[in-house]
Parts: structure tokens; C-alpha cells; sequence
């Protein structure tokens, strides 16, 4: 699939089928989100990969918008290391997390990014959760899988949002 390809057929995918992620395609992924520019080069992300159902499980119970994770095989949650760019973070983790989500789509993989920072339930349930240390902090969890839908392009083209030179 081509990069344009990608970024227009790229949705929010909530339904997954049971075919595992391949291992090649996970770290392709990664390695894509930490290919992400980042403030100064500080790459302030982590990932933590969770396939363990009950681990799947229990962040649904901390994440109440995290449901797909019952069909999805993956999860990954982007956290941030607050000490490398405690000013730029969450621009940086934004970066990453859409690099991953745009890699998953390349390969023909299903994503669905789920806010948790700054919501402090979220961010301290996950962190209770995974015994995550500061200053890190879980930023984004996304759900991975082989689609169990098509969601199709969707034309987001909007005139009223392009302003040339002044606004």
C-alpha cells in the first residue's frame, strides 16, 4: 500500500478477527513509532506490547473506551519518559503513536488509538497495573489485530479549514 493509501484508508478499528499479529509485523511497527521525530531527538517513548488476555482484560476495566481490546489480540501502550522532554512529550508520543498506527496500516493491520494521558484515572490505573516507575507515563494505548471490518475512506476535505496567508 502506498503512503497516501495509507493515510487516507486509515480508521479506527474496533472488530479483529483471531489471526495473530506476526512478529516481523509488530516489530515493523515499533521500529516505525520510534522512527517519529521528536523534540530535540529525545525519543521520550516506550512501548509496553500486552497478549496476555487477562493483562487485556484488566485494561479494559481501568480504560472504559478500551473494549476492543476484547478482539484484539495486541495491545500497546505508549508511555513517556517525562525526563527526556518534560516540556514536548506529548507532541512527541502523538508522533509515535501515529507513526504506529499508520505502519499497522501499511501492513494491512487494524489499529485503535485510545487516549489515556491526561486523564489521571486512566494514567494511574494503567500505572498501578504494569507498575509502571516516575517519571513515566502511560500516554496512548492502542488496540492491534487483523481487521474483522472495513471501514473504507472517508472524504475529510474541508475548505472552511485552509487559510492562505492570513486568516
Amino acid at each position: 500500500m502506498d503512503a497516501l493509501e495509507t493515510l487516507f484508508t486509515r480508521r479506527s478499528i474496533r472488530k479483529y478477527t483471531s489471526e495473530p499479529v506476526s512478529k516481523e509485523d509488530l516489530r515493523t511497527i515499533l521500529e516505525a513509532a520510534m522512527n517519529a521525530p521528536s523534540a530535540n531527538n529525545r525519543q521520550p517513548w516506550h512501548f509496553l506490547v500486552v497478549d496476555g488476555r487477562d493483562r487485556l482484560d484488566a485494561m479494559m476495566a481501568v480504560h472504559p473506551y478500551a473494549r476492543m481490546l476484547a478482539e484484539a489480540p495486541i495491545g500497546i501502550l505508549v508511555v513517556a519518559d517525562t525526563s527526556k522532554s518534560p516540556r514536548f512529550f506529548q507532541q512527541d508520543c502523538a508522533a509515535a503513536t501515529e507513526n504506529l498506527l499508520l505502519a499497522a496500516r501499511a501492513l494491512g493491520l487494524g489499529t485503535c488509538w485510545t487516549g489515556v494521558y491526561p486523564d489521571e484515572g486512566r494514567v494511574g490505573g494503567l500505572k498501578v497495573l504494569f507498575d509502571i516507575p516516575e517519571p513515566f507515563v502511560p500516554f496512548a494505548l492502542i488496540a492491534l489485530g487483523h481487521p474483522a471490518e472495513d471501514r473504507g475512506r472517508v472524504e475529510r476535505w474541508m475548505d472552511a479549514l485552509v487559510h492562505r496567508n492570513t486568516w
